[in-house]
């Protein structure tokens, strides 16, 4: 059964507990309006949890992404180098990256759905 856990810093991994697409909230996505451009590692890029692996950048902002956890990079979502629009539109559908965990037990440190919601109900006062 596929989990759907999140970052404070608005990513949001959906995983399996081996592997996880990971990819931008849609809170966040609403923050940044129109995404022009996502910077992402390669296939078989090493990740590790906390560390910057990419960035986003839309006509509002620009943010570094942060990894859920750690692991190795086996798919990059293409349609994003074309279209990086479409991460605007529909944010839990485009991932950005899709990795292999090397260690699962990193996923206890991050945020349920209910916990995340909170947390940005609190961002907004």
């Amino acid at each position: 059964m596929e989990k759907l856990l999140y970052l404070p810093t608005h990513e949001y991994i959906i995983t399996d507990g081996v592997t996880g697409r990971i990819g931008i909230s849609e809170y966040a996505a609403r923050q940044l309006g129109n995404v022009v451009y996502v910077d992402m590692p390669e296939v078989d890029d090493e990740i590790v949890a906390g560390e910057e692996f990419g960035a986003i950048e839309s006509v509002k902002a620009a943010s570094d992404l942060f990894a859920p956890v750690s692991g190795t990079v086996v798919g990059v979502n293409e349609a994003l180098l074309d279209n990086p629009r479409l991460i605007s539109e529909n944010p839990l559908k485009q991932w950005i990256v899709e990795i292999e965990l090397s260690d699962a037990s990193e996923l206890d440190s991050l945020l349920t759905p209910e916990a995340y919601t909170e947390l940005c109900a609190n961002e907004k006062h």
